[in-house]
């Protein structure tokens, strides 16, 4: 985790000493499923909370005995004994490493789906106030990079929504996915201790129970919930390179907020830069990297190896971290997009009408020409607009072949731009709602 990229209310989630207090709770937990079944005493139960339950843990001292132990759940297990003397021995009756190192990654990795559901719907809030702020605003549409339709900046903006309210549920669906409690002892079968604890576990830490484990909570799971991050962060990287093209000097319809004192380069002092959105495409590359470790950590030897151990120890809060940053940054960048509409429009005019062509074709085949014939007239007029030769309409007026099949006033009509816009509110209602 790199402070330069990381949220504290992301982080703390990660800290070792968030760590070591789920493990504490998990342990305790079983501890009074244990002591209600009988197999420990009440009192004990009682004991283990009210001597280590608001402890601060010593994150020093659990390090120098796993320096020694090379475990370290023993460790840990080794630092609570210190605080809670004789009873510790009730501790960790029946379970083994796996049991309290696989729900307390559930337990964190659902503490940051909340965080990144929150921040999609404050980036989804953003999008929309800004969809409906320009759900008019003309500008071109572009297939391959070349000028295409008009579109309005609403409908780029509400296409984002539509993508991000996708992710959103992609989230909901992956929290649940690893939002799974085990307490099954060494390989899974309950043998030395009973499934009622795990569910008592399960319902304290508001998680499920895993219907089988081996000695760990399967892969499959986890790597569902990374590869759900990486579509996210796939998604972060595609409005974000749209604002970066958006910026680029001869567009220029759009460009991220630049603040009093910023500096876009140091040799040159003219430079605005899409450094926001650069950086957001950076961090995206980083969040879908993640994924591939986390499914090849579904293929684990027997009933468990630990090669999976030392890839979620990095990828669990870097993955997490980083995106968690990068939807709060586009967030930001979304809600003080500076819009050009005049530069907007002056490109939708820019290739002298253009992008009226398919209006004109279908006009042509409705006056009883042939697709092919109509393409090609409509083609050859095209293409001396391209050369910079004329304006669109003009030649079309001009061609004997046009002007019989269309007036001057048919051929105005469809040159008329808010032709292109009158579904606008169609799909604002199918995106938004009513």
């Amino acid at each position: 985790m790199i402070p330069r990229y990381s949220r504290k209310a992301m982080t703390d989630i990660w800290e070792p000493q968030t760590r070591f207090k789920i493990w504490f709770e998990i342990e305790a937990h079983a501890c009074d499923a244990l002591a209600e079944l009988g197999v420990i005493p009440e009192e004990s139960a009682r004991a283990i909370w009210e001597k280590a339950g608001n402890v601060t843990f010593d994150v020093a001292r659990i390090d120098e005995i796993e320096r020694v132990t090379k475990h370290d759940v023993i460790a840990f297990l080794t630092h609570l004994a210190e605080f809670i003397g004789p009873d510790s021995r009730f501790v960790h009756q029946g379970m083994t490493s796996s049991d309290v190192l696989d729900t307390c990654l559930s337990v964190q990795l659902t503490r940051a789906a909340d965080l990144l559901i929150a921040d999609v719907d404050a980036l989804l809030a953003a999008i929309k106030k800004r969809a409906f702020e320009h759900k008019f605003t003309p500008t071109i549409g572009r297939s391959h990079g070349i000028h295409a339709e008009p579109v309005t900046f609403g409908l780029k903006l509400a296409q984002a929504y539509a993508e991000f309210s996708r992710a959103r549920e992609r989230l909901v669906a992956a929290r649940k996915e690893v939002a799974v409690c085990a307490i099954s002892g060494a390989v899974g079968t309950f043998a030395n201790i009973d499934p009622r604890v795990e569910a008592h576990v399960a319902k304290e830490l508001g998680l499920a129970v895993e219907p089988i484990s081996t000695q760990v909570i399967p892969r499959d799971r986890h790597a569902a919930f990374f590869a759900t991050l990486g579509v996210v962060a796939s998604s972060v990287e595609r409005l974000a390179i749209e604002v970066r093209h958006l910026q680029r000097t001869e567009v220029l319809e759009a460009e991220e907020y630049f603040s009093v004192g910023q500096k876009g380069s140091s040799a040159m002092p003219h430079k605005r830069n899409p450094v926001l959105t650069e950086n957001l495409t950076g961090l995206a590359r980083l969040v879908r990297g993640m994924a591939i470790p986390a499914m090849e950590n579904v293929a684990l030897w027997h009933e468990r190896d630990i090669s999976h151990s030392s890839v979620e120890r990095m990828i669990g809060p870097d993955a997490t971290v980083t995106l968690d940053f990068a939807l709060v940054r586009l967030t930001n960048v979304i809600e003080n997009l500076l819009v050009y509409p005049e530069n907007m429009r002056k490109n939708l005019d820019r290739l002298g009408g253009l992008v009226h062509s398919q209006r004109v074709l279908l006009a042509l085949t409705q006056k009883g020409v042939s697709r092919e014939d109509a393409y090609a007239m409509v083609q050859r007029n095209a293409m001396p607009v391209w050369r910079g030769e004329g304006e669109f309409r003009a030649l079309l007026g001009a061609d004997k072949e046009v002007s019989a099949r269309l007036s001057p006033a048919e051929l105005d009509e469809l040159f008329d731009l808010s032709y292109h816009f009158k579904q606008v509110d169609t799909i604002f209602k199918r995106v938004f709602g009513a």
